[in-house]
């Protein structure tokens, strides 16, 4: 029935510090980015590597929500990379700060999270 993930949607509260994050710190390619004036809304589209979309939206006083990665509800956004080391230091050179490396008990794989401006929690693992 379904051939794959079209996208993720995510809403920051400052749309300015989550797009400087996503763009210049984490480096997703902006595809497309639209102001729609009747909702006072952005809606940044995303890519990582031509594929797997991200839109992000910024809304007037948008509700807060639990975020911890244990949290009901959506548990984290995961990054694939192919060297956990390589990428804690780069995001660490950016200022932001990881957890500990964990393992994963069933693959084997390395793996950590880290968060968002919003305190989203993403994670890192290891191909």
């Amino acid at each position: 029935m379904f051939n794959k993930i079209h996208h993720v949607a995510i809403i920051c509260s400052d749309y300015s510090v989550s797009k400087d994050f996503y763009v210049n710190k984490l480096g997703l390619k902006i595809i497309a980015e639209t102001y729609r004036a009747e909702r006072k809304s952005y809606k940044l589209d995303l890519a990582i590597n031509d594929h797997y979309q991200i839109e992000l939206f910024s809304f007037e006083n948008p509700p807060k929500r639990i975020s911890q990665p244990e949290a009901t509800g959506l548990r984290h956004l995961a990054f694939e990379v192919d060297n956990i080391e390589k990428a804690i230091i780069s995001l660490n050179k950016k200022g932001i700060i990881t957890e500990e490396v964990r393992e994963d008990e069933f693959t084997n794989k390395k793996f950590t999270f880290f968060n968002d401006p919003d305190f989203l929690p993403l994670e890192i693992y290891e191909r």
